[in-house]
């Protein structure tokens, strides 16, 4: 999928290039070549400009890790998903891997999220009695998955401040309401299909989290555009410093070397972010090769006319390459945020919109070849349309949060 979209990208940027160039656009050959070159060199800095925000943030979720929050949240959710999940016994070991993978990604920390969330889609294959064909257990796992619910989207934050954002953590509270939108979407729609029952531990989270999420976004909508900004700022790095703190006193409480944790997890923030240059330069060249090319935005000024024509506010179209990518890849998807930012500022609207879309979803197709082809499924049944379900509403919510936070201007 990514090869032919990758490709795509290419040959859509030659093709546009060589239709500029009959029009009678002479430098448009060597515009495009430029493009590729500072996209590159680009995609380089801000891969490298990651590191130290990398370090800093995965150091501090490797000392919550070792303090115990993982497994603390772990037995919050414990009887939650003994409820959505009824087709897995009680005591099976899928359930205590499905409530460590779903812990760690609200936590966000994703090295440990994906081989737990591995080891769950193997131990519900083994309750799978059609190995071919994905189980309702596997489908709404999944979904969950790919809606992916994160409490902390560092990457974001640090992607935020390495394009120049004045407060990079300025969409945290627009992302929560985002990407919870997209979990409610997919859980919902896959409820509905699988009928599955919804009892009164069920409905208190479900009523519990909308509470406080619809209860935010109540508050916020309440004060003047500029005091909801501040606002938001306030209590985006209030919660953030917060939860710094909180870790280091469960470190100290559980006698954890704190220090020697954030040194191990600041090495991997150190690996992840090297291991991203040649995919963010990757992406990043193709991309700025469609601009220059003239493919890209003619691409959303036709979206443009569409909405305008519809009677619609225009503003958030300048963010809908990000949205269409972001099922299909996460790199993709990224690179579509950094080059937004990049053409726009990190503080622009279609800046802070991309980034809050980047946060809403996880990657719902890369999820789905990862999870369902190690275990040899091939029919996937309604996994696709939750999946697909849960990225709309994640868009649209993160459209409205967008509008709501920080306007159109």
């Amino acid at each position: 999928m990514l090869n032919a979209l990758w490709i795509g990208f290419f040959l859509v940027a030659f093709g546009a290039a060589l239709l500029q160039y009959l029009g009678g656009d002479p430098t448009v050959f060597a515009a495009v070549m430029k493009a590729s070159f500072d996209s590159a060199k680009t995609g380089f800095e801000v891969a490298l400009g990651l590191t130290g925000v990398m370090c800093l943030w995965l150091g501090v979720m490797k000392i919550g890790e070792r303090a115990g929050f993982l497994a603390v949240l772990g037995r919050w959710l414990a009887p939650l998903f003994a409820r959505l999940f009824p087709d897995v016994p009680r005591g099976h070991p899928a359930l205590g891997s499905i409530t460590m993978n779903m812990s760690a990604n609200v936590l966000g920390l994703d090295n440990a999220a994906t081989p737990i969330g591995l080891k769950a889609m193997k131990e519900l294959q083994e309750l799978n009695p059609q190995k071919d064909t994905a189980s309702n257990a596997q489908i709404l796992f999944l979904v969950l998955n790919a809606s992916s619910v994160t409490l902390l989207p560092v990457t974001i934050f640090t992607y935020r401040a390495q394009m120049g954002a004045a407060d990079p953590t300025d969409v945290f509270i627009p992302i929560l309401m985002a990407t919870y939108a997209s979990t409610l979407a997919g859980f919902l729609f896959i409820a509905a299909v699988q009928r599955i029952r919804v009892d009164g531990v069920v409905l208190a989270w479900l009523g519990g989290v909308t509470a406080v999420v619809g209860g935010l976004a109540y508050w916020f909508a309440s004060l003047p555009a500029a005091e909801m900004t501040a606002q938001s700022s306030v209590l985006s790095n209030f919660l953030l410093l917060a939860l710094i703190v909180i870790f280091l006193i469960g470190a100290a409480w559980k006698r954890v070397n704190a220090y020697e944790a954030f040194i191990e997890g600041a090495k991997e923030g150190f690996h992840t972010a090297v291991t991203i240059i040649p995919y963010l330069v990757a992406m990043l060249v193709a991309i700025g090769m469609l601009r220059a090319s003239g493919a890209l935005p003619a691409f959303v000024e036709a979206m443009r006319a569409v909405v305008a024509g519809l009677g619609f506010d225009t503003a958030w179209i300048e963010a809908l390459p990000t949205m269409l990518m972001k099922p299909l890849s996460g790199s993709g998807a990224r690179a579509m945020m950094v080059e937004t930012m990049q053409a726009h500022g990190a503080d622009s609207f279609a800046g802070r919109l991309a980034s809050i879309v980047q946060g809403s979803t996880e990657t719902t197709f890369y999820v789905l070849a990862v999870y369902f082809g190690a275990v040899g499924i091939q029919r996937v049944r309604h996994a696709v349309a939750g999946g697909l379900v849960a990225d709309l509403g994640g868009f649209m919510a993160a459209v409205a949060a967008a509008y709501l936070f920080f306007g159109a201007a």
